[in-house]
């Protein structure tokens, strides 16, 4: 890949990120530096636990950078009172957008109303928020399992798909991605996160490709399109910045 194409790929990709840091070892000195790097990347989020996003809200305050957090993660139990009031919880704390998990052993086991309940109790909590929900495809595997996946989580309330919590031995494919686009462009509605082993600027050219190709060319835009990733967020401002 030519400077030149670097640079237009980390222009494009910057902006879609949802800059992550959910570590199992996360601390608040991580959150400041994750926060001083949104606020100098112009990226479309930061997504923290859910006991940073106080945090977050305050040192991204007057910033554009939207605040996300998850939901039912990374497990995906079935509890959808908790999973609600936890959403309730975030909002209070500033949270913008929720990443939710999805039920998806339920789902594997053939119970769709118990994942279909924990979504539409998290949508009635949050009816003025991002809601993305996580598919964790890699678990679903199959082309089949992960578009009926999406289109139960749309036909409850979500707005964007998302493929993986990144806590998964597989997380997001090309495959993946494109069965859950072709969700999207049948539906005529929602949006795409693609999270989960991102970390090179040629993952990002590729994810970016697949949504041109399904969706057409300027349909990703923080609106429909967005990336989960954390250590691709230094790739995309080296090219960015890279002296031409």
């Amino acid at each position: 890949m030519t400077g030149d194409a670097a640079r237009a790929i980390a222009e494009r990709a910057l902006p879609l990120l949802d800059l992550t840091e959910l570590g199992d070892a996360c601390t608040a000195t991580r959150i400041d530096a994750l926060c001083r790097d949104a606020r100098a990347g112009g990226v479309a989020a930061v997504c923290v636990w859910p006991q940073f996003v106080h945090q977050a809200a305050r040192a991204l305050s007057g910033a554009p950078v939207r605040i996300a957090t998850v939901i039912n993660f990374p497990a995906g139990g079935e509890d959808a009172e908790r999973a609600a009031a936890d959403t309730r919880a975030a909002l209070r704390d500033g949270a913008h957008e929720l990443d939710l998990v999805l039920p998806y052993r339920a789902l594997l086991r053939g119970d769709a109303a118990t994942a279909v309940d924990l979504v539409e109790a998290v949508r009635a909590a949050c009816p003025n928020a991002c809601l993305k929900v996580i598919l964790e495809t890699g678990t679903l595997a199959t082309a089949e399992a992960i578009a009926a996946a999406g289109r139960l989580a749309l036909a409850a309330g979500a707005d964007f798909l998302k493929t993986s919590t990144g806590k998964s031995p597989v997380s997001a494919t090309p495959e993946a991605a494109g069965a859950l686009l072709g969700v999207i462009r049948t539906a005529g509605r929602g949006g795409l996160k693609v999270s989960g082993g991102l970390r090179t600027l040629a993952d990002a050219a590729a994810y970016l490709a697949i949504a041109d190709r399904v969706m057409g060319p300027g349909w990703a835009a923080p609106a429909t399109f967005r990336i989960g990733a954390s250590s691709l967020f230094g790739a995309l401002v080296a090219a960015r910045d890279a002296v031409r």
